[in-house]
This record gives structure tokens, sequence and C-alpha cells, in this order.
């Protein structure tokens, strides 16, 4: 959902005398960190919770560039491809600065990318998929991982805005007025 329609939303809520949106779950780790720019701000403005989905951007925050997934999911993942084959050269140096941190720590990568996302002022929790147990337990220890402002510097400064979303705004007749 972009920004603009969540204000729709919430203004159609308004004037009907329904219930507003007191959440959102949007596509949000990172390397897809284009909810900063408008959905975030509105969020944190009408106090609307945020719930990311994908935390670990479908594993590859949780493994080397290098690393094939283990998930039988990931490899027949076709809406993986539509969010980040677009953007491989600039996600790769973020996952290789989840990997810098996470050695310098002696924790699991994916400690560091929870760590970050729930460092995000904005971010209520997030939606994290446990597969197996370990998933679950770098979950829980990623919430005592407090990342230091240099540690925090270096996992967003490889980050590079990407084209497009995977949200597509379709046209419909709402849009003329």
């Amino acid at each position: 959902m972009f920004a603009w329609q969540l204000c729709k939303a919430q203004y159609i809520a308004d004037r009907s005398g329904w219930s507003r949106f007191v959440s959102v779950q949007p596509h949000y780790n990172l390397i897809n960190r284009e909810e900063e720019r408008e959905m975030l701000p509105l969020c944190r403005s009408e106090g609307i919770g945020v719930i990311p989905w994908s935390p670990l951007a479908r594993g590859r925050l949780a493994r080397s560039w290098a690393a094939e997934s283990t998930s039988d999911r990931v490899r027949h993942d076709k809406t993986a491809a539509q969010l980040y084959a677009a953007c491989e050269d600039a996600d790769r140096a973020v996952i290789e600065a989840v990997g810098g941190v996470a050695e310098a720590r002696g924790v699991a990568r994916a400690q560091v990318s929870l760590a970050w996302l729930l460092s995000r002022r904005d971010v209520t929790a997030p939606i994290v998929g446990a597969g197996k147990l370990a998933h679950l337990e770098d979950a829980v220890d990623a919430l005592n991982l407090v990342l230091e402002p240099a540690e925090l510097a270096a996992l967003e400064a490889p980050y590079v805005p990407h084209d497009g979303s995977f949200y597509q705004e379709l046209p419909g007749s709402d849009q003329d007025r």
C-alpha cells in the first residue's frame, strides 16, 4: 500500500464513522527501506503501528551472499525474484555489512538484522517466520542486542534506494478525482 492510499482509507473511515487502521504490515528490512520515505513518517504522525513482513528478506539477511538457501520455499519462490532481483549489487553490499557486524559481535546475522529493525523508532514488532527452533532463538536473542551508532551507520551506509515498488499501482476510477 502506498502512503497516499492509507491516508485516503483513514479519511474514508473517519467520514463514514468506521474504525481507522491501527497498524500496517509493510515490506521493510535492511535491503528494502523504501517505506522510510512516506509510510513510516505517516504512521508515526497518525499513531499507526508498523509490523514489517520479511524482516530477513526471505533469509538473505541471515546468510552470506554466496550461501545457498536451505529452504525449499526460497529456492522456488517467484515472489522473491520480484522483490530482490533488480537490486542485487546494492543488496550484496548491505548483506556484507551485516556479516561484518555479526562477525565482530560474535552473533548470528539474523540477530543483527532483526536488532537493526527493532532499533527503528517506527517499528512496533516484525513478523518473524520461524521454520526451525534456531530461527526463533535468533529472534529472541535480537531483543537483547543493542547496536552501537557506528554499527547502525555501517549497516545503513551501503543502502541504495530501489526504483519502483513491489506494489503496482493499478489505475482506478477514484484516481481521477
